[in-house]
């Protein structure tokens, strides 16, 4: 049985002691953002990690650094990394959540308060899934939509190729992978489900594996 511990936040403001936490590409893109809000949520996100994985390993989370080298440029921004465990960071909104387990996961969140405009829905969603949502009212077609965005996601981080796989690849039933058409997502070995990170907020999580997953979801705060 493969245990997973999902922990959500919310942004955390931009303190000495938040920023001393961030290494120096960290603080560069920390930097890179405009806005206020993203900033946060980026510091968040990697204070979360490093305070978490720390306490793991037994060591302060000012010693964890990350691997976050993009396989396609060398650049710094790709999916962060840690040798032994395997996890993923996901923010949205005012929700911000870490994922931690041992097998290839990816965690999504998305604000469903927003509107799911015809234009992204037939980017996002193959012809089946759209069907699904003819007919319902403006606020239940988006509170769905982002459900299916936030399962599709997760399947697409877990694999680390993210948006290099097409939306409409792949084929959802409910929080089940019915179908894919790229390799790397195999229905057989993939485990999906939707999470709880409070209202207003549509999250799921993907794993890359055979095995039956426990999921156990904490709020946190420093």
């Amino acid at each position: 049985m493969i245990e997973c511990e999902v922990w959500w936040a919310r942004p955390l403001p931009v303190e000495t002691r938040h920023l001393d936490l961030l290494d120096e590409p960290e603080r560069g893109r920390f930097e890179a953002y405009r806005r206020e809000i993203d900033r946060r949520r980026f510091l968040t996100g990697r204070v979360l990690a490093k305070t978490l994985l720390g306490a793991r390993r037994g060591v302060a989370p000012g010693d964890i650094r990350f691997d976050a080298t993009c396989e396609d440029c060398g650049k710094p921004h790709g999916k962060p990394k840690l040798p032994g465990v395997e996890f993923s960071i996901s923010h949205s909104g005012e929700r911000v959540g870490l994922a931690v387990t041992t097998v290839p996961v990816g965690l999504d969140v998305e604000a469903d308060t927003r509107r799911a405009e015809d234009s992204l829905i037939e980017y996002a969603l193959n012809e089946t899934e759209q069907a699904a949502l003819r007919g319902l009212g403006a606020d239940e077609r988006a509170s769905a939509f982002f459900q299916y965005w936030s399962r599709k996601e997760a399947l697409m981080k877990a694999t680390g190729r993210g948006l290099k796989i097409p939306l409409q690849s792949i084929t959802l039933d409910g929080a089940r992978l019915a179908a894919s058409a790229d390799a790397a997502l195999n229905p057989e070995a993939t485990h999906l489900a939707d999470l709880n990170p409070g209202e207003g907020y549509r999250a799921a999580i993907a794993f890359l594996t055979t095995e039956p997953v426990t999921i156990t979801e904490k709020p946190w705060e420093i």
